[in-house]
């Protein structure tokens, strides 16, 4: 059996006049770690967002009518609510200090907008396309290494009626993020109809064991010694009505 080895690597703080790629090789030069054909290199959202510009002052942002209404109803400061009015899809409804939204096709609390890692007063917001953002760090380190790359945006998510985060991939480049399992076989030999394989959820979320939450400055992570299939593939995303907790509990969007 081929061995799985996880590479976490630690940066320097990220700004925004840092290019991120440029960020990870000086990181892995002084790491002595050299990226090998077919590693998967895992990055926290966050990072590739600030090096974007993604980092908002709140103190810029006027809340309108409804950004102050909405806020008022699930006690969100409404200069963040405005920004997840402007950054969301849909918005679906809310808890206390969270307001659920579809953002780039998924669901995300707060629009997938963080004030952890960020400066003071400031929040930072999702990569504004990234899936572009994984294909040109994709290409750019494949460029640099002479070898096969693939790229996994990574973020953190919630799961319905459990507590604590786990790793979801937002975007991905040179890998196939889901496995279709449909038509293999169960140890009984039962043919499997449904499942899929969440391949890039999954190494996100055992990357993010090393990543941290915190201060650990750890937003770049080498998975070596995967096999999966590689291409260039987006993150697939499925219809509400098949969605089984959109269509069994019938979600609608909050018309505040």
């Amino acid at each position: 059996m081929k061995q799985v080895t996880f590479l976490p690597v630690k940066t320097p703080l990220i700004t925004q006049k840092d290019n991120i790629t440029d960020v990870i090789i000086r990181s892995l030069q002084k790491q002595n770690i050299t990226p090998q054909n077919h590693d998967i290199v895992i990055i926290a959202e966050s990072a590739v967002a600030t090096a974007e510009g993604r980092v908002i002052n709140l103190d810029s942002i006027t809340p309108t009518q409804k950004a102050i209404t909405i806020g008022k109803k699930y006690q969100v400061d409404p200069r963040e609510t405005q920004l997840i009015i402007e950054e969301a899809d849909e918005i679906l409804g809310g808890v206390y200090g969270v307001v659920l939204t579809i953002t780039k096709g998924m669901l995300s609390p707060n629009a997938g907008i963080d004030a952890s890692n960020a400066p003071e007063n400031h929040v930072t917001l999702l990569p504004g396309d990234p899936q572009a953002s994984a294909q040109q760090i994709q290409h750019a380190l494949q460029q640099h290494y002479h070898c096969q790359l693939a790229v996994i945006i990574s973020d953190s998510r919630t799961q319905p009626l459990r507590l604590g985060t786990v790793g979801i991939a937002i975007a991905c480049s040179g890998i196939e993020p889901v496995e279709d399992a449909r038509g293999s076989s169960d140890l009984y030999g039962k043919r499997l109809t449904i499942t899929r394989k969440a391949i890039a959820d999954n190494l996100t979320s055992a990357a993010q064991l090393l990543m941290g939450e915190a201060d650990e400055s750890i937003p770049v992570v080498i998975a070596r010694g995967i096999t999966a299939t590689r291409g260039s593939y987006h993150i697939p995303t499925i219809p509400r009505h098949e969605c089984l907790f959109f269509g069994a509990l019938e979600i609608t969007g909050d018309q505040d």
